[in-house]
């Protein structure tokens, strides 16, 4: 087709990168993909997939604890962490297994080895010393974990990288974070049984979400047990044989089996010869590209978390998949990042769709939130006191659905369902006139009738 060894050139296996070179090969391109790690990516291998392996473990334990509420009797449960590592293990593998057999069926030559750009056309193979030439090259290399790199003693923590193979369940864990990850593992510790401490910089966790869900899951997350430590960092820490001690900048003094920080996570574009192509990139390190994925060197694009767009993985797939519809398929699309639906997959966990009150305020103007707060029928003979919280924020002029926010069991498979309604304009009309399903916690969704009104204010 060209003149070059490859029509297309991936650099990283994961799930952009590979629906890329897959969809392009389809079209019948020559297709060549380097991964210098594992094949799935951040989220197959040390991301989403064995993070929620880990949080359904760690929600057994209040599983057998409301048996009893419902006339089950259980013995004593135990809970073997090594056991749990394996088993993940073992099914982390299968996938990746699944992902190298994708390529090998779609005719894609697999390099695994670290590959590097020489330039707009050219990719240096690590290991072999060898040189690729490509009509087009796709950087797909994802984000990696930060870290305060002038902390004296942060040699001695761990990140979400490492915490999927520690040999032994730590007993007291710091996590230091507000973000996804930081919150998600101080849920998965603390079900497990772990003393779990939360400290983050700011003065609220989950930065960016609607006030109220992150209200109500930092008081979730305090009633279970989990510290909470905020307006607060690290400013040194040391390391024993049997503990790693950690100060604070307020002077205060933790104690841990095993420091893990979550702060965020840094485009994975560090030596990889961007600058031989003259790739522009921002100052964060992410690859700069327009609504095509294309970089400032028109033979190059990028997609996924290395251009530090929306760092989802269906998101990185979208754009893997635009990508090659547009360049091979002769299909030419972008993605639509309006209406992607996320979850937190703390313990209750989040699920949100759309835009949280204070972004809607500034979007539209006039709102209307309807909300409630309820104990969801499981809990009430389990005997718990936890409570279910639903947010609907709604254009005042138009009356769409602008967005939908859920804290509580199954949030994230609610709020999947809620994004097919945003995305088709639906009105909080169309919402009252969907038949409830009963009896269910999502049937709130479509029997809020009453606008929320704050303190002080006067119902319109």
């Amino acid at each position: 087709m060209t003149a070059f060894d490859v029509d297309l050139f991936v650099i990283g296996a994961g799930s952009g990168g590979v629906r890329a070179a897959r969809i392009a090969a389809g079209y019948g391109a020559k297709v060549a993909i380097a991964e210098e790690f594992r094949f799935g990516g951040t989220c197959v291998i040390r991301g989403c997939v064995p993070k929620k392996l880990l949080v359904y473990a760690s929600r057994f334990e209040e599983e057998f604890a409301d048996a009893a509420g419902f006339g089950w009797s259980v013995g004593e449960p135990t809970f073997d962490w090594p056991k749990l590592i394996a088993a993940k293990d073992a099914e982390i593998a299968r996938l990746e297994a699944i992902y190298q057999n994708v390529l090998a069926r779609a005719g894609v030559d697999v390099f695994q080895e670290r590959a590097t750009i020489e330039g707009p056309n050219a990719i240096r193979l690590a290991n072999s010393g060898r040189t690729i030439t490509a009509a087009k090259i796709l950087v797909a290399t994802g984000a990696k974990p930060n870290l305060d790199a002038g902390l004296p003693g942060i040699e001695h923590v761990i990140t979400s990288n490492e915490v999927f193979h520690l040999s032994e369940q730590p007993q007291r864990i710091v996590i230091a974070g507000g973000g996804y990850i930081a919150v998600e593992f101080a849920s998965i510790f603390n079900g497990l049984g772990s003393d779990v401490t939360l400290l983050y910089r700011g003065e609220k966790i989950l930065r960016g979400f609607d006030e109220d869900l992150r209200d109500a899951l930092t008081s979730a997350l305090q009633a279970r047990g989990i510290r909470i430590i905020t307006n607060d960092i690290f400013t040194n820490i040391e390391k024993t044989s049997d503990r790693i001690t950690g100060t604070l900048k307020s002077g205060e003094v933790l104690q841990a089996d095993q420091i893990m920080f979550a702060i965020g996570r840094t485009p994975n574009t560090g030596s990889l010869g961007l600058a031989n192509a003259g790739v522009a990139t921002h100052m964060s390190g992410a690859i700069l590209v327009n609504d095509q994925s294309q970089s400032s060197t028109p033979s190059i694009y990028a997609v996924g978390d290395v251009t530090d767009r929306v760092a989802l993985t269906p998101v990185a797939i979208r754009e893997g998949h635009a990508f090659a519809d547009s360049v091979f398929g002769k299909k030419s699309w972008s993605v639509d990042y309006n209406t992607i639906p996320t979850a937190v997959f703390s313990t209750p966990e989040i699920g949100t769709v759309g835009l949280p009150e204070h972004e809607a305020l500034r979007a539209h103007g006039t709102i209307d939130v309807y909300k409630t707060s309820f104990r969801p029928m499981k809990a009430i003979l389990a005997g718990r006191d936890e409570r279910m919280f639903m947010k609907l924020i709604v254009d005042h002029a138009s009356q769409r659905v602008v967005g939908v926010h859920i804290v509580g069991p199954d949030a994230a498979e609610i709020v999947q369902m809620a994004a097919i309604a945003l995305r088709l304009g639906a009105t909080k009309a169309d919402f009252d006139a969907t038949m409830a399903l009963h009896p269910s916690a999502a049937e709130e969704l479509v029997t809020l009738r009453e606008k929320w009104v704050a303190p002080g204010e006067a119902a319109g």
